[in-house]
C-alpha cells in the first residue's frame, strides 16, 4: 500500500517473485470510467473507489479458495478501504511504502505510460491513513533499493 510513486508495483512484483506467489495490480481492476477521471486529473472519491475494492477483495477470496498466496498492489490509502480488504477469506497483510512528499513526487515526474498524474499525489498524501498499530502489517522505507525493500517487506511480514 501506499500513495502514487512509492513503488509499489515494483516491489510487489520482486516480493511475489522472490516468493513464488501469484502477483497481480490493482490498477488493472479499475473500471474505464475511473482510469478517464484520474488521467483527466481529478482524484476518486470514495464512491468511485468501492466497487474497485471489492474487486480486488473477491479476487484475493477466489486466490484463497484455489490455495494461492498472492501479493497484490493496492493504494488502500484509509483504514475503511483497507477494512474491506480485510474481510476476504484471505489473510490480509499490508506493507505501507512510505517516503518524503519530494521523493514521491520526482518518481512520479519521471515515469512514463501511467495514468496518475503527479497533480494528484497532493489528494493521496490528504488521504492517507497509516497503518493503526491493530492492523497486520509493516512500514517499509522507500530510501532502499526495490530489491531491498521487498526483502524488508517479506522480512517485516515474517515471510
Amino acid at each position: 500500500m501506499g500513495v502514487s510513486g512509492s513503488g509499489k508495483t515494483t516491489v510487489a512484483q520482486l516480493l511475489a517473485q522472490d516468493l513464488g506467489w501469484t502477483f497481480a495490480e490493482a490498477d488493472d481492476f479499475h473500471p474505464p470510467a475511473n482510469v478517464a477521471k484520474m488521467e483527466s486529473g481529478h482524484p476518486l472519491t470514495d464512491e468511485d473507489r468501492w466497487p474497485w475494492l471489492r474487486s480486488l477483495r473477491d479476487w484475493a477470496d477466489e486466490r484463497a479458495e484455489a490455495g494461492e498466496d498472492a501479493v497484490v498492489t493496492c493504494s488502500a490509502l484509509k483504514r475503511s478501504y483497507r477494512d474491506l480488504l480485510r474481510g476476504s477469506r484471505a489473510r490480509v497483510r499490508f506493507v505501507h511504502l512510505d517516503g518524503p512528499p519530494e521523493l514521491l513526487a520526482q518518481r512520479i515526474g519521471g515515469r512514463t505510460g501511467h495514468f496518475m498524474p503527479s497533480s494528484l499525489l497532493g489528494s493521496q498524501l490528504e488521504a492517507l491513513e497509516p497503518l493503526g498499530a491493530d492492523e497486520d502489517g509493516a512500514v517499509v522505507s522507500i530510501d532502499a533499493t526495490p530489491q531491498e525493500c521487498a526483502r524488508a517487506a517479506a522480512e517485516a511480514l515474517g515471510l
